[in-house]
């Protein structure tokens, strides 16, 4: 239950978005150079998370994409549901196509509570957490020191 490169842009995109004001697109360009992850990449995560109803996309001048108003009450499984796909949960740790109590790996045994612990924390945790946590410099969400998102305005 590693998480895709795709995972990974999907969730720091949608905290950023998250962190910025209510209905104010954003960029895709600019949410890459934020993040520092390839924009070609970036767009097309961000289309497919306005599919399926968690952006709003804007075509245009003015356009952009941002956040939707019940999109930042979303768990994080909810999330990656979307990106890795809904039996994500399923997969064996060494890569088996079926792993189960009756047809178990032999990782099997030690692996499932760690993965019961992993499935409730993605349940409970929050895209209004997680952004809140960053806002107050709890967490960072780049590699780019926080003094710099702060001068900019983002946190």
């Amino acid at each position: 239950m590693i998480l895709s490169r795709t995972s990974q842009y999907a969730i720091q995109a949608m905290i950023y978005m998250a962190l910025q004001p209510t209905g104010a697109p954003v960029l895709n360009r600019d949410v890459a150079g934020r993040l520092n992850v390839p924009a070609p990449y970036l767009a097309k995560i961000l289309q497919n998370l306005s599919r399926n109803g968690l952006l709003y996309s804007f075509r245009g001048r003015l356009g952009g994409f941002c956040l939707r108003e019940d999109a930042a009450d979303m768990s994080l499984m909810q999330l990656l549901q979307l990106t890795e796909g809904v039996d994500f949960t399923q997969s064996c740790l060494l890569g088996l196509k079926k792993c189960s109590d009756e047809t178990a790996c032999p990782m099997h045994v030690k692996w499932l509570p760690i993965k019961e612990q992993i499935i409730a924390m993605l349940n409970q945790m929050r895209l209004h957490d997680l952004a809140g946590a960053v806002k107050e410099g709890r967490y960072r969400l780049t590699d780019m020191p926080a003094a710099a998102w702060q001068a900019e305005g983002i946190v």
